[in-house]
């Protein structure tokens, strides 16, 4: 499912900005919660810690602009896979803010996963290396969201925080309009309502996995998007890995193993437009 929303945001994307794109995701998902918060009352949605559903909603906003503008400008295979680097970078994101460490396991995740980054990028041979730089942003920020996402969670519900984040994320992301609207046709229109089903339907069925099993025996197979996302890529915009790449592909996925590994089995929760669930690497707080 997330493959397939990948290959519709590359799609739509020749036709429309990657702004427009963000915003109607983020405008369906908003309006796609508005039953759900009827039901439960508007009182559920009171906070005392509006600042830090405010640092998630930008943070994770910023991650949608980056990998929604990596899509549209690298093969999707690529682009899937460095939106899978984030488990890496949450480690570092909670040692500086949380104070956190982390144990061996993780440390040669890091080492691995930013090896298998390096191949990838292939300094000097890519004129558009620079848009994989955009895609590793955009994990960084992904991995500020989750940890912000594992402070929200000591005191506020799930549905809560995704409905901060739908707000935040849809009026953020109404701005850019002003400067990038272009009137999409009714097949463009028919690929943007298409988003939300799929990332509901793949949020949904990743949920249900973490549910199911603990996170480092599913985590794994996130990165079969990856493989999704290359036949996609090879069947419709006849996009082929070479051989550097495909090893670097396979050092981030033994990267993305080591740092869930450890993980204790515990329920997922959906935050925003991805299963923020918080596949995470076993910390351990300093005294």
């Amino acid at each position: 499912m997330l493959a397939s929303m990948g290959a519709t945001i590359k799609w739509v994307s020749s036709g429309l900005p990657t702004e427009m794109i963000v915003f109607f995701r983020n405008l369906f998902g908003l309006l796609a919660l508005t039953p759900l918060i009827a039901k439960i009352g508007v009182h559920t949605l009171k906070t005392n810690v509006f600042r830090l559903h405010l640092l998630r909603g930008l943070a994770g906003v910023t991650a949608m602009y980056c990998f929604f503008f990596a899509i549209a400008h690298i093969p999707l295979a690529d682009a899937m896979l460095l939106k899978l680097t984030s488990p890496i970078f949450i480690p570092i994101v909670a040692m500086l803010w949380l104070g956190e460490r982390f144990p061996v396991a993780v440390r040669w995740a890091l080492a691995i996963g930013f090896a298998g980054v390096s191949l990838i990028l292939k300094p000097g041979g890519d004129p558009l290396d620079w848009v994989v730089l955009v895609a590793i942003a955009g994990s960084v920020s992904a991995a500020l969201a989750k940890v912000t996402i594992r402070r929200l969670s000591a005191t506020e519900p799930a549905v809560r925080t995704v409905f901060y984040f739908a707000l935040i994320a849809a009026g953020v992301s109404a701005l850019p309009l002003t400067w990038a609207w272009h009137p999409p046709n009714w097949s463009e229109w028919l690929v943007l309502l298409s988003l939300g089903p799929l990332a509901t339907a793949g949020q949904l069925l990743m949920t249900r996995g973490y549910a199911a099993a603990p996170a480092s025996q599913v985590g794994i197979f996130t990165y079969s998007s990856v493989l999704f996302g290359a036949g996609f890529g090879w069947l419709f915009w006849g996009e082929l890995w070479d051989a550097i790449a495909a090893a670097g592909a396979l050092l981030v996925a033994v990267a993305g193993a080591l740092a869930l590994r450890g993980d204790r089995p515990h329920r997922a929760q959906t935050h925003g437009d991805l299963t923020m669930e918080a596949p995470r690497p076993a910390l351990k707080r300093n005294a």
